[in-house]
C-alpha cells in the first residue's frame, strides 16, 4: 500500500472564527493547522498521533470571514517515531481562483500505540528536488530547536 505524505483541507471561514478586529482569529487558524497536520501524520503512519512540537508559526496575511481556506499539509521528514509536517494555509474569495498564502509552520507529530507509547513510523524518502529541499529545511529546524529547547528548559523545568 502506498502511503500518502500529505493532506488538504478546504472549507469556508465562518463568523464564529472572527476576532475582535473582524478577521479570522489566530487560534482558529492554529486549530486548523493542527487538524491538517494530524490527518497527514495519521495517514502516513497508520497510527494515532500526538502533536509534540509546533514551531515558527508565521502569519503573513489576515483571513477574512467568508474566504475559502485551503490548508496543505505534507510530510517533510521522518525520524524513528516522529514526523515533521510542513503546513501552509491559503485563503481567498471563493468566487475567484487565486489564493494567497496566509500562514506557514512546521509541526512534529509522534505516532503512539493504544497505551500512548511511541511506535515506529514508515520512512519517508524525498524524491523531487523540492522534497529534498524541504527535508533539509526540517533538519535545519531540528538543529535550531536544540538551542531553543536549551534556552527554554530553565523556564519550564519543574520547581521542587
Amino acid at each position: 500500500m502506498k502511503r500518502n505524505p500529505g493532506s488538504n483541507l478546504r472549507f469556508l471561514a465562518e463568523p464564529v472564527h472572527v476576532n475582535f478586529g473582524g478577521k479570522v482569529h489566530g487560534g482558529a487558524v492554529m486549530k486548523w493547522i493542527d487538524q491538517a497536520g494530524y490527518v497527514a501524520a495519521v495517514n502516513w503512519s497508520g497510527q494515532y498521533c500526538v502533536t509534540i512540537y509546533v514551531g515558527g508559526i508565521r502569519f503573513y496575511k489576515p483571513i477574512a470571514i467568508g474566504d475559502l481556506i485551503e490548508i496543505k499539509a505534507k510530510i517533510i521528514y521522518t525520524g524513528k517515531t516522529s514526523m515533521h509536517v510542513a503546513i501552509d494555509v491559503y485563503a481567498g474569495k471563493p468566487q475567484r481562483t487565486d489564493q494567497h498564502k496566509t500562514t506557514h509552520c512546521v509541526i512534529v507529530f509522534v505516532a503512539v500505540d493504544e497505551d500512548g507509547k511511541p511506535v515506529n513510523v514508515p520512512k519517508w524518502t524525498p524524491e523531487t528536488e523540492e522534497e529534498k529541499a524541504m527535508e533539509d529545511y526540517a533538519i535545519r529546524l531540528m538543529e535550531l530547536r536544540k538551542g531553543i529547547d536549551e534556552e527554554m528548559s530553565k523556564y519550564i523545568a519543574p520547581k521542587i
